[in-house]
């Protein structure tokens, strides 16, 4: 059995989903939620995505790149809001908006996947 980007795409999705409401839940029970409701956005609105990616892999040319794209981007966003919640600072300078450029390029990249199918899709 062989890992690769595709399984890691699904099995990351299901991370980033256990993430999301675990980050809505610490949500609901801090003085000031915005930080944690951010990431929890963030990653259930991710994760559905990347399983979405996962099942069309094999149609869809830009899946491996987008998957990529959406993981890290959502891992460094998320990432920093629930490092400056717990912490009280950020991951690293830029980080929240180098994942947010990540993501915004992740989905045009699945955008792109309309003009760029494999095989007979």
């Amino acid at each position: 059995m062989s890992f690769s980007l595709r399984s890691a795409s699904l099995l990351v999705a299901g991370l980033m989903g256990l993430a999301g409401v675990a980050a809505a839940a610490a949500a609901s029970h801090g003085s000031d939620p915005r930080l944690m409701a951010g990431a929890s956005a963030m990653c259930l609105a991710h994760a559905p995505t990347l399983i979405a990616l996962h099942a069309a892999w094999p149609t869809v040319r830009t899946a491996p790149l987008a998957a990529l794209l959406l993981i890290v981007g959502t891992a460094l966003f998320a990432g920093d809001l629930i490092f400056r919640h717990s912490a009280g600072h950020g991951l690293f300078p830029m980080s929240a908006p180098t994942g947010g450029f990540l993501m915004m390029a992740g989905w045009l990249a699945v955008a792109l996947g309309a003009f760029l199918p494999r095989g007979n899709a």
